[in-house]
Parts: C-alpha cells; sequence; structure tokens
C-alpha cells in the first residue's frame, strides 16, 4: 500500500479538505475551513499544517484547499461555525481549532448550543503532551485522580462524538468517526477531536487511501408503512388538528410540502423559533408562534387541539408552555422526526422519518381528507385578530425611548424576504416569536434551544459567509453586546459585510420582566452605580457607548435617536459596503407583547417580601394546568 509520511496536523489538514457530503444529488464541501486561534498547542501542529496547505501544498506534491480564518474569541468561532451550518441546513460546517488549557475550554459554551440545537461542528482542542514528557506543562489542570485527565474532559459531555488521538494512527478511525456523526442528521452536534500537541507534530507513514475523495450521503429515511396507516388513521379522526412545525422542517427542506399539506388538509400551523418561515406568516394556514411566547391564534388553537403534528420539533418546554399549552383532556400527537428520541415525546404516534418524505407519504395517505370548514374559518378569523394586535405592537408610541415592538416594526418593514434577521437572548427572542413576519424559512435565524447570550455577532458572521448574497442583520441588545461583540473586528478584516443592530436600554431587559413577574422587583438586572445609601445597584446610568465601542472596532457607526432616524440608518446600513452598527436607545420597561402562555420559573415557597408571596400564589395556580402528555 502506497503511503505519505506526515505529521499528524499535515494528515488532518489533508483529509478533511477531501471530505464531501451530499444530498439529493448535490455535493457540497463538508469542512471548507477552519476558524481559529493559535496558541501553544496548536501553533506548531496545526498551525504549521494550514500555513504549508495555503503556500507549498500537503507536502506530497499536492494542493490542499483548507482556508484559515482567525478569530477574536474561541467561543465566538463554534457559534460562527454552528450559525453557517444552520444556514447551510447542516450539509457544510467548519472546523474549530484552539490552543491548550483555556482557549480550548472556551469552546465548551459554543458546544453546548451546537448539540443542542442538532448543529454539526467540528473542534480540535489541543492538549497536553501525549509523552507526559515536561508534565506538568503550562495551562495544565493537574488532577489527583489520575494523569489522563485534562481541560478538555470538561467537552465529553457536550459532543456528540469525543476523542483524544494519542498516537497519530489513531487518527484513521477517529476521523472517520467524526465525519459519520457530522453527517448524521439524529445523531449530530459538536464532534471534539482532543489532539495532543506533541501528537500534533509527530510524524507517520500514512496510507494515500486515508486521503481520497469521500463523499458522506444523507439519506432520507422512509416512514413505516404500519405506522404511516397510525399517523392518518389519527389525523383522520381528528376534528381540531393542529401542526407544530420546527427546525427539521427546515433543514430537511420540507418547507413547499409542508405548505402544501396544509393547504389541501386545512390543518393550523404553528412554528417554533428554528421552525419560523417554513409557512409563510400570511399563509392561510398560519397561526404564529407557538408557546410561553406564542401569539393568542397559536395558543389558543393549542389549547383546543385533539391531535398534534408536530414536524422536526424536539418539544421544548417553551413550544409546549411548559406541558400546559395543550389542553384537550384527551389530546393525542403524532412526531414526524428523523430522530426517535423526538419522534417519542408524548406517548406519540412515532413517524420516525425525514421531514420531507414523511410530509409526502402522509399527505398521499389523507388525499381527499380535510377539516371542516368552519375550522378553517377559525384558523383565519384568529390570525387576522392577531395581525391586528402585531400592528398595534409595531405602531406603539412612547413619550421616550421607543418601545422595542416598535424597532421590531420598523426592521420588519424596512427588510426585505430574504433578509436574515438573528437573535438569542434577553427579551428580543419573545417578541420575534410572537411579532416577526418570515415568508422565508432562512430569513430568521434565533438561537433558543440554547438561548446562548453572544450569540448574536458571531451568528452574523457565519450565516453571512454561509449567505453571501442575502442581507444579514444582527439584533443584538447591550447585554449580550457586551459579553461577545469581538467578531464584527473578524467581520471587517475579513469584508464580510454585516449589519448590527444595537438595543441600548441599560439593562437586562427580559430578566429584569422575570424578575418582576416572580417577585423579585427587578433586583441586579439593570446596569447602574451601586448606590451610597441603600448599598443596591440603583444608582444613576453607567455612562457606556457602546456605538463607540464598535467604531473602535472598526465598523462604520450610525446612531438613531428615534424610530423614522432607525428606519433611515437601516436603509443606509444596507446600501454600505463594510459592516454597520445602527445604535438605538430602546425603552426597558416596554411595553411588551401581551403574554398567552405561561413558563415553569419556581418562585421561592416562603419568603419575607409581599411581592414575591403574590408571585408564589400565581405560580401555584399555573402548575395546576401543567401535567404529562401520556
Amino acid at each position: 500500500m502506497a503511503t505519505v509520511r506526515l505529521t499528524t496536523s499535515q494528515a488532518l489538514v489533508r483529509f478533511l479538505a477531501a471530505q464531501y457530503s451530499e444530498r439529493d444529488g448535490e455535493e457540497q464541501r463538508l469542512v471548507p475551513g477552519v476558524w481559529g486561534i493559535f496558541g501553544h498547542g496548536n501553533v506548531a501542529g496545526l498551525g504549521q499544517a494550514l500555513l504549508q496547505a495555503a503556500t507549498s501544498g500537503d507536502g506530497a506534491g499536492g494542493p490542499v484547499d483548507l482556508p484559515y480564518y482567525p478569530a477574536r474569541n474561541e467561543q465566538a468561532m463554534v457559534h460562527a461555525s454552528a450559525a453557517f451550518a444552520k444556514m447551510r441546513d447542516r450539509l457544510q460546517t467548519f472546523a474549530c481549532t484552539a490552543s491548550t488549557g483555556p482557549g480550548s475550554t472556551n469552546m465548551v459554551t459554543g458546544a453546548a448550543l451546537a448539540t443542542t440545537n442538532r448543529l454539526p461542528v467540528l473542534l480540535l482542542p489541543s492538549d497536553m503532551f501525549a509523552t507526559r514528557g515536561p508534565d506538568p506543562v503550562l495551562q495544565q489542570l493537574e488532577d489527583a485522580r489520575g494523569g489522563d485527565v485534562t481541560v478538555n474532559d470538561a467537552l465529553r459531555p457536550v459532543s456528540k462524538y469525543w476523542d483524544r488521538i494519542t498516537r497519530p494512527e489513531q487518527l484513521i478511525p477517529a476521523a472517520m468517526a467524526a465525519m459519520r456523526v457530522l453527517t448524521d442528521p439524529v445523531e449530530t452536534g459538536a464532534v471534539t477531536l482532543c489532539l495532543p500537541q506533541d501528537v500534533q507534530a509527530e510524524a507517520h507513514d500514512w496510507p494515500e487511501e486515508f486521503f481520497r475523495r469521500r463523499v458522506w450521503h444523507i439519506d432520507r429515511p422512509r416512514p413505516d408503512a404500519a405506522a404511516l396507516a397510525r399517523a392518518a388513521e389519527a389525523l383522520r379522526g381528528a376534528r381540531r388538528p393542529l401542526i407544530v412545525a420546527g427546525g427539521g422542517a427546515v433543514y430537511s427542506r420540507a418547507t413547499e410540502e409542508l405548505r402544501a399539506f396544509a393547504a389541501e388538509t386545512g390543518i393550523p400551523v404553528a412554528d417554533t423559533h428554528a421552525g419560523k418561515g417554513a409557512v409563510p406568516w400570511d399563509h392561510p394556514c398560519a397561526v404564529g408562534g407557538i408557546g410561553s411566547t406564542g401569539t393568542a391564534a397559536a395558543n389558543a388553537l393549542a389549547r383546543e387541539a385533539d391531535v398534534v403534528l408536530g414536524v422536526g420539533t424536539r418539544y421544548s418546554d417553551f413550544t409546549t408552555a411548559s406541558h400546559t399549552a395543550f389542553a384537550d383532556p384527551g389530546v393525542a400527537f403524532v412526531n414526524l422526526n428523523v430522530a426517535r428520541l423526538d419522534a417519542a415525546k408524548h406517548a406519540a404516534v412515532q413517524l420516525v422519518a425525514d421531514a420531507r418524505v414523511g410530509l409526502e407519504e402522509l399527505r398521499r395517505e389523507l388525499r381527499g381528507w380535510e377539516v371542516a370548514p368552519s375550522y378553517r374559518e377559525r384558523t383565519r378569523a384568529l390570525a387576522e385578530e392577531w395581525a391586528r394586535t402585531t400592528d398595534a405592537c409595531h405602531a406603539v408610541e412612547n413619550d421616550g425611548p421607543p418601545a422595542q415592538t416598535a424597532v421590531l416594526g420598523v426592521l420588519n418593514d424596512v427588510l426585505d424576504d430574504r433578509d436574515v434577521v438573528i437573535n438569542a437572548a434577553g427579551s428580543l427572542p419573545g417578541d420575534l416569536q410572537m411579532l416577526w413576519r418570515a415568508r422565508d424559512p432562512k430569513a430568521y435565524n434565533v438561537e433558543y434551544a440554547y438561548s446562548c447570550m453572544g450569540y448574536e455577532v458571531a451568528a452574523g458572521l457565519g450565516t453571512k459567509m454561509a449567505a453571501p448574497d442575502r442581507e444579514v442583520v444582527v439584533l443584538v441588545g447591550d447585554g449580550s453586546y457586551l459579553m461577545l461583540s469581538q467578531e464584527i473586528t473578524t467581520m471587517v478584516a475579513e469584508g464580510v459585510k454585516v449589519v448590527v443592530v444595537v438595543l441600548q436600554n441599560h439593562g437586562f431587559a427580559s430578566i429584569g420582566s422575570l424578575s418582576e413577574g416572580l417577585g423579585s422587583q427587578r433586583f441586579g438586572t439593570s446596569y447602574r452605580y451601586r448606590s451610597a445609601g441603600s448599598g443596591l445597584l440603583d444608582g444613576g446610568t453607567l455612562p457606556v457607548d457602546l456605538a463607540a465601542n464598535a467604531a473602535s472596532l472598526g465598523a462604520q457607526v450610525i446612531r438613531a435617536e428615534n424610530l423614522k432616524e432607525l428606519r433611515e440608518g437601516i436603509e443606509r446600513a444596507k446600501a454600505a459596503e463594510t459592516t454597520t452598527v445602527v445604535h438605538i436607545e430602546t425603552d426597558i420597561n416596554g411595553p411588551n407583547p401581551p403574554s398567552n402562555g405561561w413558563w415553569d420559573v419556581p418562585v421561592s415557597e416562603v419568603s419575607e417580601l409581599g411581592s414575591t408571596r403574590e408571585a408564589r400564589r400565581a405560580y401555584t395556580e399555573h402548575k395546576r394546568a401543567q401535567r404529562h402528555y401520556l
């Protein structure tokens, strides 16, 4: 067998450059590039290999196309990779390399986000010496329980596949296993290959076959015939059915089939954050977001539903309003999902299949069946009533800084149908799920499985790299911005143009509102000076200038003082050729859209505070409606 002598790092770079994914006859590079920050542990290993690939080829006479992109924060580069993978329907992702110790552990949060959202990312954390020659080394965590423990073990529980390469030849089975998981829609998530710094630089004679062009085929599993019959029977017997569309409907590109299925059957479609846009907001069967931050239309139908068809949803607590959304005593579930873990939830009829194929076959089984005309009419009446509520929220006027809902109204009006809006945490996801009018399944990227503060700016970078033909607009509050905004510099450096809209309200609007509702009086949720008298953080507002900060990172900055200037600023930012930050002050107290769902956040059972005691009484009342769906 022909071999080639390369270091472990050089071999990994050459291997990754030769991997492809395929679905429906469409092939693409599985790993089109590497994000990284170099330090001791990877600078002389993967750093050298990536340099050699860029300048001299693979060390065996052939070119290697694996571009390197320097990030500013390790967590952020994993977020960027996850957002890229989401935009590409999980058919492509990036690898992320980090230095030994803190550089690698900085990726843990990003890995948890990717795995929670079932998004593929490849993590290459550097590790301690496999030989343990200079043990302990700089940044090594010594564990008295065992010499083989390193900080990279923290990545085990947040990875779908984890391995440590302590000998060069171990890379061959580990790399193949990594590609298998990255391309498996059921098992995908963060994949971690820990690379000791000495092994990265160690040479080995590799079989040439390891580096051949390899295509990983992503199938569309078809539903079992008996399961399909059971699902069709359950739906035919329904009088008040409801569809819950999740991210799987988007990743499988089942949106056209879902729209046709809904139109033929008349079943209303509610959506999760990941499924928003799968059915356009003005589709005759669309009723908007469901659950804790859902619309009045969707939640009214959920309370009455006798059969719920879940398409590609994992039924998080926000989707089910902490198991209170579906109130019919005899409600039954039919779950179409490629993962049995999700298909089996709520004692459902399990339709384990690809969402698009499953909908195609279910549509054939139900041909000629539809809901009663009166149910179609009720669906449209509820949707139209909520549309009027949305209009009112978009048009709300404050005496001081504008309400966040009015900001969303401006953005929804200015942005085109294909423009991508990005958010993750705070009060914005709730407002967006209720009020955002999406027509395109890729125009809405609100990460709410992990709801990770700091995702937004990095995700804007990854999304724009995945979809350079779309305008990408990041919505970020001051809380998330202060946590992780450094990738604005990366956008500028790479010439990746993103619009970042910063909403400055001097605190945590979402948690402040939640705190107030739970009787904790917004304690510790505003950015204020500490008062000399009370010792509490209730003094004057901190003199933080986020617009100046964004300018210092290299962005063009537009300051908007009101909604008119915001509209003009967004239009200027869209026309700009470089990353542009639009800054506006908003009212931390809302007003917020009318709440239609509940979220289970326990309240102190005993308290000296009257506000807490009152909140506990309300909590106990809501808790009575909570149930297992059996």
